[in-house]
């Protein structure tokens, strides 16, 4: 009886033993309601809203409604104006279905089509100027430090944008704010630097 016994135990303790050495390397069970452990790694902390490189003003926003056969068709069209305020700046116009259909490929618009124009001291422009585009004439004059932007809602949302901080304006003829725009931009343009100038007397 008693050699049964220690046959017994011996057989009972080999075969504890591998069943002990998997435990022992096995790995530790995750507490998922542990603090700190997350599968992956830590979680990453938000780094805020992310800075955008433009500022965004939208001009005008209209409804366009065409008579078909079946009823009317509404539609909605948008201007929109970008900037950095250091002298770059964008504008384009599209149409949708929706408002902010509009106005995102407004914005995807005035993205494509950026300018630059040359600020002088007291962040106003060079010369004295005239946009024209169709029969929009936008007149466009220097002014002192303090002046601010004598300009209409069109033309004063492009030179802010720009980062123009002093300046005259005027519209003559037509008062459609995409042709103002176009106007403003033209005259913009024309501006040229001292240095230019006197490359081209030179």
């Amino acid at each position: 009886m008693e050699e049964n016994k220690t046959v017994a135990v011996e057989e009972a303790v080999k075969t504890a033993a591998p069943a002990a050495e998997n435990q022992e390397n096995r790995r530790p069970r995750r507490d998922n309601n542990a603090p700190g452990q997350r599968r992956g790694g830590p979680r990453r902390k938000p780094s805020g809203p992310r800075q955008k490189d433009y500022e965004e003003r939208v001009v005008t926003i209209n409804r366009i409604s065409k008579t078909t056969k079946g009823g009317r068709r509404l539609r909605f069209s948008s201007v929109v104006v970008i900037g950095d305020g250091k002298g770059k700046y964008g504008f384009g116009g599209s149409k949708a279905a929706e408002v902010p259909d509009a106005i995102k490929k407004s914005l995807e618009k005035a993205k494509k089509n950026m300018y630059q124009v040359e600020l002088v001291r007291d962040d106003t422009i060079s010369h004295e100027v005239i946009g024209k585009f169709g029969a929009c004439r936008v007149f466009l004059k220097p002014a002192p430090d303090g002046t601010g932007i004598i300009a209409g809602g069109p033309v004063r949302a492009i030179l802010e944008l720009a980062g123009v901080k002093n300046v005259y304006s005027k519209v003559y003829g037509s008062r459609t704010p995409l042709n103002i725009l176009r106007a403003t931009d033209n005259g913009l343009r024309q501006l040229k630097s001292i240095e230019a100038v006197k490359k081209l007397r030179q």
